[in-house]
Parts: structure tokens; C-alpha cells; sequence
């Protein structure tokens, strides 16, 4: 997708192999361990096949979980900086208000309509991603995030 491609509609991004394929082919074997290893053929082996696999679930979850947090922390340093650069004097004493969410959400904003959108988030109050995105009338896409 070209950087002109993307918008609001469709700058979701899902990847297949790990959104459709990985949870069923984890918890299928965990449900199988739970059933036939714990409660229909009880087995201490049944019991630590099952554990284990709930583990490879909370594994698999919490490196999906992790990984975000890291972008959210780097999209925080990025839009921090681009903050620092664009918005006028007034505004960069406020800098430190913007939220995590709405440097989120702010990053997929022009240059040239930042400022208005910090302001109208802040004075507003408006903290939900989806409802800062949708004010973007100039999408600048984020090609980067995984």
C-alpha cells in the first residue's frame, strides 16, 4: 500500500498467519489437553501437557501485547519530537498533556493540521483514538506499525 493509500477506512493491519492461524492452532491443543488429558482420561501427564500449553497461549499473547507496547512508546518519542518542531509557543508548553492515546492517534495527522488538532484535543478533552482519527482530514500514513 502507497503512502497515498492509506486512511481511516483502512489502516488497520491485520497479518493472517497471526490474527486467523496462530490462536486456533494454540488453542486447539489446549482444549484437547484440557478435555481428553484432565477431564476425561485424567493423567499427570495430561495435566502438565495442558499447563504447558496454556503457557505457549499467555506466551504467544503476551509477545503480541508487549510488541505494541513498544511501538506505542516509540509513536509517543516520534510524535513528541514532531511536536517539539511544528506547534507554535503557545502550544508546546502543553506537550506533556497529550496522552499516549492521542499522540496515537494524532501521528496519522499532516503537519499542517497538527496544531488544530492538538488544540481541539486538548481543550476538548477528546481522548479516543477513533474520534481523532476520523478529524484527520489529511492522512498521513503509518506504514511502519506491525
Amino acid at each position: 500500500m502507497s503512502r497515498s493509500d492509506q486512511n481511516f477506512e483502512n489502516h488497520g493491519k491485520v497479518v493472517p498467519a497471526y490474527h486467523y492461524w496462530m490462536g486456533p492452532m494454540l488453542m486447539l491443543p489446549t482444549l484437547y489437553f484440557f478435555v481428553y488429558g484432565v477431564v476425561i482420561d485424567f493423567s499427570f501427564a495430561g495435566l502438565v501437557s495442558f499447563v504447558f500449553s496454556v503457557g505457549v497461549v499467555f506466551a504467544a499473547f503476551f509477545a503480541r501485547v508487549f510488541a505494541l507496547g513498544v511501538q506505542d512508546r516509540v509513536i509517543r518519542l516520534e510524535e513528541r519530537m514532531r511536536m517539539e518542531r511544528l506547534l507554535p509557543e503557545d502550544l508546546k508548553h502543553r506537550i506533556p498533556e497529550v496522552t499516549t492515546e492521542q499522540m496515537i492517534a494524532l501521528r496519522f495527522a499532516s503537519d499542517e493540521e497538527l496544531t488544530g488538532l492538538v488544540f481541539t484535543a486538548l481543550s476538548e478533552g477528546i481522548s479516543d483514538r477513533k474520534t481523532l482519527k476520523q478529524a484527520i482530514k489529511n492522512w498521513r500514513a503509518d506504514n511502519q506499525r506491525i
